[in-house]
């Protein structure tokens, strides 16, 4: 379960920053996704998993774009998963992972322009 604000139907529950402040419980569950983000690897594999056909990728699709071991790409996808960015389904003896549209919505919808989320 994850810890983002929800989306309305219409807009994000939260205020966009340059609107109104965040409240303490907003910037929390915003500074975990940022913070998930905030690793190059992180970020790559977000990137990957959203480019890839089907807009969803195992660790076997993924792997050969790092120099890294399968169990710490497994750990960098836990931190995106738990970060409400990704998500998990298994699939006999492979995980499939996608990007969740919605929370990719509300970091752009915090940061972008005022004019942007009327």
């Amino acid at each position: 379960m994850s810890n983002q604000p929800e989306w309305n139907g219409e807009r994000w529950c939260c205020s966009p920053v340059t609107g109104e402040p965040l409240s303490a419980e907003q910037s929390g569950a915003l500074a975990a996704s940022f913070k998930a983000l905030g690793d190059p690897v992180r970020l790559r594999l977000l990137s990957l998993i959203a480019a890839h056909e089907g807009g969803e990728a195992c660790v076997c699709d993924l792997s050969g774009a790092f120099e890294l071991s399968g169990p710490t790409i497994s750990h960098h996808l836990k931190v995106l998963r738990e970060a409400g960015l990704i998500r998990s389904e298994r699939r006999a003896t492979w995980v499939y992972h996608s990007v969740v549209p919605d929370a990719l919505r509300q970091l752009s919808s915090v940061l972008g322009p005022a004019t942007a989320r009327a």
